[in-house]
C-alpha cells in the first residue's frame, strides 16, 4: 500500500502514544513470533514492533520480512521501533481516519 507524505503524517501521530505490541528478541523470528504478530496486526491494524537484535542493517530486514510476510506497509521506523500498518478493509476504523 503506498501511503502519501499526508497520511504517513497522521498515522504517525495516531502511532505515537502506542507500546510496542510485538518484540523480536535474540531468538528472531520463529515461527510463534510470527504467528502472533498475524493476530495482533489482525487485531490492531496499526502496531508498533520492536527488534532488539543485531545492528541497523539487521533491524531493517527484520522488519522488512515481517512486512512482507505479512503484507503490512512501514510507516515509520525510529530506532529499533517499526510502525507497521494494515487495512483490514475500506470500512477500518484507521482507513476512515485517512
Amino acid at each position: 500500500m503506498e501511503l502519501t507524505e499526508r497520511q504517513k503524517k497522521k498515522l504517525r501521530g495516531l502511532g505515537h502514544r502506542l507500546k510496542p505490541v510485538v518484540t523480536v528478541g535474540q531468538a528472531g523470528v520463529t515461527d510463534a513470533l510470527l504467528r502472533e504478530f498475524e493476530q495482533s496486526l489482525e487485531h490492531h491494524e496499526l502496531m508498533k514492533v520492536k527488534v532488539s537484535v543485531g545492528d541497523r542493517g539487521e533491524r531493517d530486514r527484520i522488519i522488512q520480512s515481517l512486512c512482507e510476510h505479512a503484507g503490512a506497509t512501514l510507516v515509520q521506523r525510529v530506532g529499533n521501533v517499526g510502525l507497521l500498518l494494515r487495512l483490514r478493509d475500506k470500512k477500518s476504523r484507521i482507513a476512515a481516519r485517512l
